[in-house]
């Protein structure tokens, strides 16, 4: 059963078959600490066993959707390196329950999506996204390779050499621009995206659950497939890449509020 005294960072309320789940660190434009990656890779999970959940909302609180992983000075570094393989298998969790839930799940993205943010937000089955919203895995800006999920489903989404430059460049994109690349399914005005993704939870509950639910399932099949493939393999880089140079370098110059200055090490 999906309870809010479960969780600190994601707040839930449910109603009528929707359980909207709020990524809420507004603070930190919802950045992932270790306390919400933890949760990410436990709530999807639980809404899917919650016999009072049809539909699930993703937004975020404030001005952003989710700013990816969480580098602000705060950040204990040396600890999260330290408990590497752990945040590794949740990050594989978190990937595995987004593909395993049976339920839909809708993605309002209000905001940045970026990092991880953009890797849970395009794993939903469909994303609705406000004209403000811009998506991007940047991954490598932070001097790590992009391995949370990204190199399954940018490929799938845009295409293997659009998603190889997105990947690889860290850019950010907006609203029509992903709309046009096949990221995000509807563009709505500015602060509407919450509102038009309730309208369509609210058509999905009150529909035949067993028939959506075998028609998210056939589908994610295929992305699963790919899964299996790919994330193994890009989590351990993901995990090597945390001990290079390059990502402490990236990590101070984030800090500092200062370009980094890559060497390769």
């Amino acid at each position: 059963m999906l309870n809010q005294e479960d969780y600190e960072t994601i707040q839930i309320t449910k109603e009528d078959g929707i359980a909207v789940l709020t990524l809420n660190r507004p603070e930190r434009l919802n950045a992932v600490n270790s306390t919400m990656h933890s949760e990410l890779a436990g709530i999807f999970s639980e809404i899917d066993s919650d016999p009072d959940v049809r539909v699930a909302v993703l937004t975020g609180a404030g001005r952003g959707f989710c700013s990816g992983g969480d580098f602000g000075p705060g950040r204990n570094a040396n600890a999260e390196r330290d408990s590497g393989l752990t945040m590794m298998q949740e990050a594989r969790r978190i990937v595995d329950s987004m593909l395993d839930m049976e339920k839909p799940i809708i993605a309002a993205v209000n905001g940045a999506a970026v990092g991880l943010g953009a890797t849970i937000a395009l794993f939903c089955d469909v994303v609705i996204a406000a004209r403000n919203a811009r998506f991007g895995d940047t991954h490598v800006k932070m001097g790590i390779t992009a391995g949370d999920g990204g190199a399954v489903i940018w490929p799938l989404l845009v295409g293997v050499n659009r998603a190889k430059q997105l990947l690889m460049t860290g850019d950010l994109i907006g609203a029509e621009k992903a709309g046009e690349l096949g990221l995000v399914s509807e563009v709505t005005d500015e602060g509407e995206a919450l509102n038009e993704a309730m309208l369509l939870a609210r058509r999905l509950a009150d529909g035949p659950p067993y028939a959506i639910q075998s028609t998210k399932i056939s589908v994610n099949k295929l992305i699963k497939s790919l899964s299996n493939l790919v994330l193994p393999l890009s989590l351990a880089l993901e995990e090597v890449s945390m001990t290079k140079e390059d990502h402490r370098e990236a990590v101070k110059a984030f800090q500092e509020k200062r370009e980094p200055k890559f060497t390769g090490s």
